[in-house]
């Protein structure tokens, strides 16, 4: 989600909990506008890791942001997914030399109720935001590097 030479930011987005997780996206283009932002779509967060890969490979993004909500279901599944999704995107940035952010929030105490749902999808805002701010933030800080092949 960060600019290039041709200006585009790139967003990926699980649909798991779509109704919160798309929040993410409003905040990120109160700061990054709309235009500049590519959203490509994902079955869950497990995923994530392989299209920011994959994404980051076309050298069409400068970042590439990825938001997922991963609940504990009362099985400890939550634990290893969250843990793969975060070091996936971690190696996929590492690897292709795109910064890759995450805005995965894996609430233990999450309840599909009109509350706790309000509180996620505000929160979300807020990442948005913050991930749209760390993705400039990270073009700027990396624009005039020389990046050296391996």
């Amino acid at each position: 989600m960060l600019p290039t030479p041709d200006n585009s930011e790139c967003s990926r987005q699980a649909r798991w909990h779509a109704a919160i997780v798309d929040q993410a996206y409003k905040g990120f283009t109160e700061i990054i506008p709309a235009a500049q932002v590519d959203v490509f779509d994902v079955p869950g967060a497990f995923e994530m890791p392989l299209m920011a890969q994959t994404l980051a490979e076309t050298g069409n993004y400068g970042a590439i942001a990825c938001a997922a909500l991963v609940v504990d279901g009362g099985i400890y599944r939550h634990d290893f997914v969250a843990s793969a999704v975060v070091e996936g995107l971690m190696q996929a940035g590492l690897k292709t030399g795109i910064p890759v952010l995450s805005v995965s929030l894996t609430p233990h105490h999450f309840q599909e109720t009109d509350h706790h749902m309000g509180i996620y999808a505000d929160h979300f805002v807020t990442k948005g935001r913050e991930a749209a701010q760390a993705a400039l933030g990270i073009v700027e800080a990396r624009k005039g590097l020389q990046i050296k092949a391996a």
